[in-house]
């Protein structure tokens, strides 16, 4: 009897030896799965995360080609305003340049007609000689008086037409 308690106690010791194999085994499946599960659940998180990345970054390029947009528009009103005031900054150098040069014109004109006339009449300004004065200009009204000369009193103007003429 002894033998065969001997071999059933082996046998129950082979059959626990077994049945902890198969819970261990069963034990390892079930850690394996849930690893896997894990595993897939960290993967899907990574991927929406990239995704929303990936959308973040495409929001930024689509703001900032709006950006972009309105920043050329801007510049080139600017450029356009730009050219616009520099033409009209080079008109009126232009006109002043011919102001002056009338203004000299006029001014050589006078001092002809003051050497021309001979002795520059001081006594004309004089405020207490009225008929001097008169009379010193109704003497000379005819003599070379810049108002008759028709190729002085015409107007010289700068016009963006004629302006990059030169």
């Amino acid at each position: 009897m002894a033998s065969s308690s001997g071999t059933s106690s082996m046998s129950n010791i082979l059959l626990q030896s077994s049945s902890s194999e198969e819970d261990l085994q069963l034990l390892m499946e079930q850690r394996k799965k849930k690893r896997k599960q894990s595993n897939r659940e960290s993967a899907r998180r990574s991927r929406m995360r990239k995704q929303k990345h990936l959308d973040d970054l495409i929001a930024q390029v689509d703001h900032l080609k709006k950006q972009k947009s309105l920043t050329l528009m801007k510049v080139d009103i600017t450029t356009k305003h730009y050219l616009e005031v520099k033409a009209e900054n080079s008109i009126l150098w232009a006109q002043k340049t011919e102001l002056t040069q009338s203004l000299q014109s006029l001014n050589d004109i006078i001092d002809l007609i003051n050497t021309t006339n001979g002795v520059y009449h001081t006594d004309c300004y004089d405020i207490n000689n009225h008929n001097n004065h008169n009379n010193y200009y109704n003497n000379n009204n005819n003599f070379m008086n810049p108002m008759h000369m028709a190729y002085l009193n015409q107007p010289i103007v700068a016009t963006a037409d004629n302006m990059f003429l030169w």
